[in-house]
């Protein structure tokens, strides 16, 4: 019989998947991987402003991500640098202040090692709800978006032209994407969040024909991950956050060898086999 904390990893978890598995396929679609990253880095800032001010962690992340978010919208209007001279600016000093903030504040006691690489075996009931409840509003939103999100995706000028407004589009993803950073600060880390954004869906990708079926596959394939690592966590007595991406990487690896077979058996041009 499973214990109580763990049931609530489980649940907490295969929560999370579900609503990073779509926002994932964005990231892989728009080649965003940095940008995950940046809005992870500065989720460090948040947790020291938010002791700081004393307010509630996941408040603070999600503003502060959200902030860094609208700085890089103002930043390549004005076209001074590239987006990844940008982004790597962003993330380093917001992942900087952090430290240095949280290496000021000697009269608070924080746990940075469960920070960075989280702690899914300490959610509460609370943190389920707060998931669940937030999770439902952002695939709302999502589903909302998804027509001139995907469109803005393949073609910006095309979008524009059918007024889908591609610009609002973006910035409402990126405050998605702060959204589901701050909820999932807690359960995989700082350091870990952008590698279950990604390699679900990146995994994903190998398989699914439409956007739609990417979507949901990222979403199962994130559930299952979380499911592996947890076990494996427990039967190997390894940090849980970094076993649920070991999990998803060793699942994109058999994506690797499906697709290297599938290769192999395709028929030649004069009918037979490779």
């Amino acid at each position: 019989m499973l214990d109580d904390f763990f049931v609530r990893a489980l649940v907490a978890g295969v929560g999370l998947a579900i609503i990073v598995g779509p926002l994932g396929c964005f990231i892989v679609w728009r080649r965003m991987a940095y940008f995950g990253d940046t809005m992870a880095h500065s989720a460090l800032l948040g947790v020291a402003l938010a002791y700081l001010f004393d307010i509630n962690l996941i408040v603070g992340v999600f503003l502060v991500a959200a902030l860094v978010s609208l700085a890089l919208l103002l930043l390549q209007k004005r076209g001074a640098l590239s987006t990844d001279a940008l982004l790597g600016i962003l993330s380093h000093s917001t992942l900087a202040l952090g430290l240095v903030m949280v290496a000021f504040m000697t009269w608070v006691r924080i746990d940075l090692m469960g920070f960075l690489f989280g702690d899914i075996l300490a959610v509460s009931r609370q943190d389920i709800v707060f998931i669940y409840l937030g999770g439902a509003l952002i695939l709302g939103l999502l589903i909302w978006l998804w027509r001139p999100l995907l469109a803005a995706t393949v073609n910006a000028e095309i979008a524009e032209a059918e007024g889908l407004r591609p610009e609002l589009s973006r910035l409402i993803f990126m405050l998605l994407m702060a959204s589901v950073i701050a909820i999932a600060m807690k359960i995989v880390g700082i350091l870990l969040i952008t590698a279950l954004l990604i390699i679900p869906a990146a995994t994903a990708r190998r398989f699914a024909m439409t956007p739609e079926q990417m979507a949901m596959m990222a979403s199962a394939i994130g559930a299952l991950s979380v499911i592996g690592g947890l076990f494996g966590s427990l039967r190997f007595d390894t940090p849980s956050g970094p076993s649920i991406v070991v999990a998803a990487l060793v699942f994109f690896l058999l994506s690797l060898l499906h697709v290297r077979g599938l290769k192999k058996h395709a028929p030649s041009n004069d009918g037979k086999t490779t």
